[in-house]
């Protein structure tokens, strides 16, 4: 596990809902994006504009790079892959944001 927040980078999902519109994004401070998100601090964006505020999926990395790496690997396949690697780890699409900031795992 990582030894200070500012050495973790994340990539993860956002949903509407269950097979909703999804959201992929990478941070280096996942509770801050997350919030953002849910709070619509950007009305215009994309995630205001669809109603996407639950965390359904998220990758913790080391190195920035391999997070943008990752990103753009995710971002490229199709939605129907995004959504059977959610379901692997989340197969109900749960909120996963309070777990998050209670230290808990997917």
């Amino acid at each position: 596990m990582h030894f200070a927040d500012s050495l973790a980078y994340y990539v993860y999902m956002m949903a509407s809902m269950k097979n909703g519109t999804l959201y992929l994004g990478m941070t280096n401070d996942l509770e801050r994006r997350v919030w953002e998100h849910k709070n619509n601090e950007n009305p215009k964006s994309y995630t205001a504009r669809y109603h996407i505020h639950r965390l359904v999926y998220f990758e913790t990395f080391d190195s920035p790079d391999t997070a943008i790496r990752r990103e753009k690997y995710l971002k490229g396949k199709s939605r129907q892959f995004k959504i059977e690697l959610l379901e692997m780890k989340n197969p109900h699409w749960i909120e996963l944001y309070e777990k998050f900031m209670r230290g808990g795992n997917i």
